[in-house]
């Protein structure tokens, strides 16, 4: 069984910044790739960032040179540096990973979700 666990979301200012994690644990055999979704209310889910298992990273426009996305290979993380938060930057912020995982001796590969975390940018 495949989790993926995330962390620090919050309550920021205009400005300020934020640090989410990512974890993922369970029958993995290897990442090929993880990112970060957000949906904000009555808004589609968006991509935010993604990075490729050998480190190439892809952004959204509206978050170019603000979000830096990283990994920890060896402890399977991912994390987004939010920095200049904007109020648009409100939503829920989801971690998913593509992963070759092992059932019965089978090698699959799926998509996995975390269970969201929140960011609210407010004066």
């Amino acid at each position: 069984q495949v989790q993926l666990v995330e962390s620090g979301g919050g309550l920021v200012q205009p400005g300020g910044s934020l640090r989410l994690s990512c974890a993922a644990s369970g029958s993995i055999f290897s990442i090929k790739a993880m990112g970060w979704y957000r949906q904000a209310p009555g808004k589609q889910r968006e991509l935010v960032a993604t990075i490729t298992s050998g480190g190439s990273t892809s952004y959204a426009d509206s978050v170019k040179g603000r979000f830096t996305i990283f990994r920890d290979n060896a402890k399977n993380t991912v994390s987004l540096q939010m920095n200049s938060l904007k109020l648009e930057d409100t939503a829920v912020y989801y971690c998913n990973a593509l992963l070759e995982v092992v059932r019965a001796g089978v090698l699959y590969e799926n998509a996995y979700w975390g269970q969201g975390t929140q960011v609210t940018v407010s004066s």
